[in-house]
């Protein structure tokens, strides 16, 4: 009988050169073993012994919830991403046309394009491209005074998204996955649910050089949103089996490189794909809802693909505790970068306007708005001068975002702009304040969330960053 001795190469030792003693590779013992279900005994019997301690990267579980620096007001965060750059002026910091802002003057200025009012119980007023957030504004913070990291899509994306407009650093889902883990070992901690990609592409989710099972796990609304998690055997405890065969061999060749955050993610990565086989088509399946719900949101039963779609998923997955899931509603383009005509925004605010108003809604109702936080944002605002037939070029030096739910006040306006939506006179935040917010939010301290990376602490707020004490709950 020929004797295999694994090893981490192919190569043979001096000692074992003759042809009834090989060398074989990790892998390809792996594959021998699982392809072909050989599974000693002895094995299986140690594997068993293990399954509660396995030792090495899987001993400590690098998602395992981690404490905050402080008690924290939220357990998840909720983002809603408007890529292209939203027009204020036109959504939540309207202007009126009054005075010949209209458009048609030399200076082109103009004034909303959409009519717009007042809340009755709190007065923010909004156009009537959103009339259900409008009606939900007493549960909503706007910030008006918003100033962009750069002024053009891709670098205000990222870094709306990482901080740095320039260069390349964490996504904030990563960070806080990186400094919370998650509640929920059956389910990745970050997940971003986006049918295109945004501008930045990847980068937006990125953990850059924080361990790479930080990362966000990309869902692709449709039948089928994450893909590939049909187990291929029949039988789930010999599947386990070979995954457990598989972690130890993985463990021990793990231990011999324990700086590998790369191949610690690729081990993480195979736990949570067998355990996302049950979790994750679980998760997203929205035929469970009810019919009150599905009409709340304004979702038909069995449509997958919508914006709807995407919020009442959100809320399934931070009931099932996901850390921070974020939701883009299009892509690089179409968008709401409308250049040429403000009209362009209708279908877009149409397609969010009652799916945000029913996730408020909907997480009040199953006590759960106290302890998520929602963020809407864009990458950057719109001119108040028109551009084009009827449309708005960017603008950066003010825009606005809102929060809501996770210890943030509802039925205030932060900030202001002045009477045409061009400067901030008051109150201005910018995108470090912005991430301090939701940091501290969560109960960290974004000071002290660091990560040692080429001789230097990195922060998500770098060495800037005031925490937005005036909509704080």
């Amino acid at each position: 009988m020929r004797r295999f001795v694994v090893g981490r190469s192919g190569k043979r030792s001096g000692k074992q050169k003759t042809m009834s003693h090989f060398r074989v590779s990790r892998r390809g013992m792996i594959r021998s073993l699982v392809g072909g279900s050989i599974l000693f005994p002895g094995i299986l019997a140690e594997l068993l012994a293990e399954d509660a301690v396995r030792g090495g990267a899987a001993s400590t579980d690098p998602l395992a919830p981690k404490p905050p620096h402080f008690p924290a007001k939220a357990k998840s965060v909720i983002m809603i991403f408007a890529t292209g750059g939203v027009s204020h002026i036109d959504t939540f910091d309207p202007k009126t046309t009054a005075g010949g802002r209209d458009g048609s003057g030399k200076d082109k200025l103009m004034g909303s394009v959409f009519p717009y009012r007042a809340n009755p119980r709190c007065g923010t007023e909004v156009t009537d491209l959103f009339p259900h957030l409008r009606e939900s504004m007493d549960d909503i913070c706007v910030i008006r005074s918003m100033k962009s990291a750069h002024f053009d899509h891709t670098e205000a994306a990222v870094g709306m998204h990482t901080g740095s407009p320039t260069f390349a650093r964490p996504s904030m889902g990563s960070w806080l996955s990186y400094g919370l883990g998650t509640v929920n070992q059956n389910l990745p901690s970050f997940i971003v649910i986006a049918p295109h990609l945004p501008y930045g592409g990847t980068q937006v989710y990125a953990s850059d050089f924080l361990p790479a099972y930080h990362q966000g796990t990309r869902v692709i609304p449709g039948e089928h949103p994450i893909a590939n998690l049909e187990p291929r055997s029949a039988d789930r405890r010999i599947q386990k089996k070979e995954l457990e065969l598989a972690n130890k061999f993985n463990t021990r060749h793990w231990q011999a490189r324990a700086g590998d955050s790369s191949l610690a993610a690729r081990i993480k990565s195979y736990e949570t794909a067998f355990q996302m086989q049950t979790a994750g088509p679980e998760a997203f399946e929205l035929s469970q809802e009810d019919d009150r719900t599905l009409e709340m949101y304004g979702l038909k039963r069995g449509e997958t693909t919508s914006f709807a779609w995407q919020c009442l998923a959100a809320r399934r997955l931070a009931e099932r505790g996901v850390r921070f899931i974020e939701l883009v509603d299009s892509g690089s383009r179409p968008n709401w970068d409308s250049h040429g005509e403000m009209k362009e925004h209708i279908p877009l605010a149409k397609a969010s306007d009652q799916p945000l108003a029913a996730l408020i809604r909907d997480l009040k109702d199953r006590g759960m708005f106290d302890e998520t936080l929602l963020v809407w944002a864009t990458e950057f605002g719109r001119t108040p001068s028109k551009e084009g037939k009827n449309g708005r070029g960017h603008h950066g030096d003010c825009f606005s975002v809102w929060l809501a739910g996770g210890g943030t006040k509802g039925g205030i306006v932060h900030g202001e702009t002045d009477d045409v939506g061009r400067n901030i006179v008051r109150d201005q935040v910018d995108v470090h304040d912005l991430h301090a917010t939701i940091l501290h939010l969560m109960g960290m301290d974004h000071t002290k969330l660091t990560y040692r990376h080429a001789g230097r602490d990195f922060r998500l707020t770098d060495v800037h960053g005031k925490i937005v004490d005036g909509i704080l709950s």
